[in-house]
């Protein structure tokens, strides 16, 4: 383990990328496994990209469909990255963890909001 750090630390040019695309990876799985949220967004994108992708909308507004959907799910994976640092700080209840959780989550939902008002918008 210390020597994989120790080499991510050090590593240059393609090096480093394989390293940062290792670690992403394995976010993406630990969310993915421990995060229902995570995997419906998952669903919807499977369902939504393809839509984007075959209706009759010009290339800006195809963009912004597509946008809008790994929008919100950056913002659910950032939402998982806060509720796992509050969690890990400790169980205990204290408002400002309650606050940063409900912070983000609050982010998740503007985010799902523009996601409808951008799919609303260009679709009908």
């Amino acid at each position: 383990m210390y020597l994989e750090q120790r080499m991510k630390s050090t590593a240059k040019g393609l090096n480093r990328l394989w390293f940062a695309s290792k670690y992403s990876w394995q976010g993406l799985k630990a969310g993915l496994q421990s995060e229902a949220a995570l995997r419906q967004e998952v669903l919807a994108m499977l369902v939504l990209l393809p839509v984007a992708m075959l209706v009759d909308v010009q290339p800006a507004e195809r963009a912004l469909l597509v946008f809008s959907v790994f929008f919100v799910f950056i913002v659910e994976l950032l939402n998982t990255a806060v509720e796992v640092v509050v969690d890990r700080i400790g169980a205990d209840y204290h408002p400002l963890s309650g606050k940063a959780k409900d912070l983000a989550s609050a982010a998740v939902l503007f985010s799902l909001c523009g996601a409808a008002w951008v799919w609303g918008t260009i679709l009908w």
